[in-house]
């Protein structure tokens, strides 16, 4: 069988979290054997679907590289299609009309739950022989006796009783085609081979399977996955974080790091927690996807990014900080030679793109703003000397770099009889306004020669000025 998998969201939100896992799975599926990934939006619902939406599912996918073989196919444009199997269904005496208003419906709902019943159709149009003139009607579809049976290759076989299925209506009455029905001609006619999607759709697969089958369509395999639950094992919601992937782009998180966080949501191969993408699609099987829920952990999605930001290298990780920069009023800067130093300072600390900015913020203020306790700790009258003579010395240091600088202060030490925590505190403090900074040789390389004698300037005057 020559495997074709589809994404197929709704574009009346972002791409979340489930979403994208569902998207990722199809994806790597497609790609392990060699087969096609179909992008699909579904957007029959013309009240809630918009353009925004759709074109933030399209960024989110483009974003995690998640490229998709054929598409993106909208419903909205394939109405052609769908009249022509409801004719079809219509024919096959499948379809039968229903006037019941949306007010009848809703009460008779109310009433059956009152009464402990399922609050399904009562099917009081099924055997309706009149056809009222004007009088606005829906198709619904008669569902036979009997029941549904399919393998999944998750869960195993799922067996579902056709009572417990209402006739649905697959047309409204505005002559709009509905989900589940758009679904299936979809799918019948873009070859999908296997229809990968959360296990929330496992009812909907029942109702499927007696459409596909009164259109004689071949049933494709199907695979549902587990819910993604928070912390609290209640669904993944807002209140549990970010549920949007953009959002995590927008908070400093790689791709990679996502992708890799959300293929271990649910699958396994042994205890391995990291993977490169071509592992990922070597080694991907729905024989590893448990059947019970997955349980989001942003803390453990902040390790991974954390690692992925000290592998990627400085050249990689340096345009990419740039927005975060001028989101803090850093702009007009490039992601040049002096960026990479300064991210090549910042990596083994960050956990996000976003703190690497703040974090980098010093670097690029015109002054810096001292924190009261070091200042008052560190920039005293006996730390003149060793100011004094680190800008003496850094003023004629070519070429300004980590190992030049680092022969400074080993000189300036033997020549105080210091030791490094001694002068490197006060420094720190001198050039950053905190005691807190990457190693102290490789942000003095990072600042550059004119902004530390600036600052090393600015806290010989403070201190004499006392």
């Amino acid at each position: 069988m020559s495997v074709r998998t589809r994404f197929a969201p709704s574009p009346t939100g972002y791409l979340h979290i489930g979403g994208a896992r569902t998207a990722l799975f199809s994806w790597l599926y497609a790609r392990k054997h060699n087969g096609k990934f179909v992008l699909r939006i579904e957007d029959t619902d013309a009240e809630r679907s918009t353009d925004e939406s759709t074109r933030a599912i399209l960024d989110g996918m483009e974003w995690l590289g998640l490229k998709h073989d054929e598409g993106p196919f909208y419903q909205s444009k394939r109405s052609g299609i769908y009249k022509a199997e409801i004719e079809k269904l219509i024919s096959g005496g499948h379809l039968y009309r229903c006037y019941c208003t949306t007010e009848e419906l809703t009460a008779r709902r109310e009433a059956a739950r009152i009464k402990g019943l399922p609050p399904k159709y009562d099917g009081r149009c099924r055997t309706r022989t009149d056809a009222p003139e004007g009088v606005p009607y829906a198709l619904r579809f008669r569902v036979p006796e009997g029941s549904v049976i399919f393998k999944d290759i998750i869960k195993g076989s799922i067996k579902i009783q056709n009572l417990e299925i209402e006739d649905m209506i697959l047309l409204r009455s505005d002559e709009t085609p509905t989900y589940n029905f758009c679904v299936v001609v979809d799918d019948a006619t873009m070859n999908i081979s296997h229809v990968i999607r959360g296990d929330d759709h496992i009812s909907n697969t029942a109702k499927q399977i007696l459409i596909y089958n009164a259109l004689g369509y071949e049933i494709p395999v199907f695979a549902h996955l587990p819910m993604i639950l928070g912390a609290d094992k209640t669904r993944l919601s807002k209140r549990h974080g970010a549920t949007s992937v953009i959002a995590y782009k927008a908070q400093g998180f790689l791709p990679h790091a996502l992708v890799n966080y959300l293929a271990r949501l649910g699958w396994s191969h042994g205890d391995q927690e990291i993977f490169s993408i071509d592992e990922l699609i070597e080694l991907f099987s729905f024989d590893n996807v448990g059947v019970a829920a997955g349980v989001f952990s942003p803390e453990k999605l902040l390790w991974l990014n954390a690692h992925y930001i000290k592998e990627s290298t400085d050249s990689t990780l340096a345009p990419l900080l740039l927005p975060f920069l001028a989101e803090l009023g850093v702009k007009d800067i490039k992601a040049d030679h002096r960026l990479e130093v300064i991210v090549s300072t910042l990596k083994e600390r960050a956990k996000t793109l976003k703190e690497m900015a703040q974090s980098a913020l010093f670097y690029f203020l015109s002054s810096v703003e001292y924190e009261e306790k070091p200042e008052k700790k560190f920039l005293t009258e006996e730390k003149l000397p060793v100011f004094t003579y680190l800008k003496a010395e850094l003023e004629k240091l070519e070429p300004f770099n980590v190992e030049s600088i680092e022969a400074i202060f080993t000189a300036l030490m033997e020549k105080l009889d210091l030791k490094l925590g001694k002068v490197a505190q006060p420094v720190r403090v001198a050039l950053t306004g905190g005691t807190v900074s990457p190693g102290i040789f490789e942000t003095i390389e990072a600042m550059g020669k004119e902004m530390v004698i600036s600052r090393l300037n600015a806290a010989i005057t403070l201190i004499e000025n006392r």
